[in-house]
């Protein structure tokens, strides 16, 4: 059985398998984390095994909380399966709603929780079942790679960066 994860049903917030969430567009809950360095912001490029847009570019952590799960506990959680970051404390920024098509019939109706993790040094060690690569870009460089090749970014991702900038950059 695949992971239950919050989702409304006729108003209501239900535990609904992940995959079924996705191919029939519910709006559910979800958590993105940004790492920031100097200036710059950690991306993941999503392992191929993903069941939605695998290879493509991502913020450094994107998921969702498992029913009864609450999004820092998640966001903490998340960090160390997918980019093997432990004893962080992510900061939360605020929380915004978009749909995005994912292909393959699915739909991302998110309400999300955006924490942000600011750091200097760190050791990354991504899980390969979740992560197959990763950077470190400035926003001005990341806008400008999404101008020139947007199909390589989630559509996430893009949203973030055109929609909600300021509330996560504080730009």
């Amino acid at each position: 059985m695949d992971i239950m994860i919050p989702a409304w049903i006729d108003g209501q917030l239900q535990p609904v398998e992940k995959l079924q969430t996705h191919l029939r567009g519910l709006r559910h809950k979800a958590v993105s984390v940004f790492v920031m360095r100097a200036g710059e912001t950690l991306l993941q490029r999503r392992a191929m095994s993903k069941y939605h847009t695998p290879g493509l570019w991502a913020n450094a952590c994107c998921t969702h909380p498992q029913w009864g799960e609450s999004g820092f506990d998640c966001a903490q959680r998340r960090l160390e399966e997918e980019l093997g970051l432990t004893s962080q404390v992510p900061v939360y920024r605020g929380t915004v709603e978009y749909r995005a098509d994912v292909g393959g019939g699915m739909i991302e109706h998110e309400l999300v929780e955006i924490f942000t993790l600011q750091v200097t040094q760190i050791d990354i060690r991504p899980n390969p079942e979740e992560v197959m690569d990763h950077r470190w870009q400035t926003l001005k460089d990341l806008n400008d790679d999404i101008a020139a090749q947007p199909e390589v970014f989630t559509p996430w991702l893009k949203i973030y960066l055109t929609q909600h900038a300021k509330a996560i950059f504080g730009v």
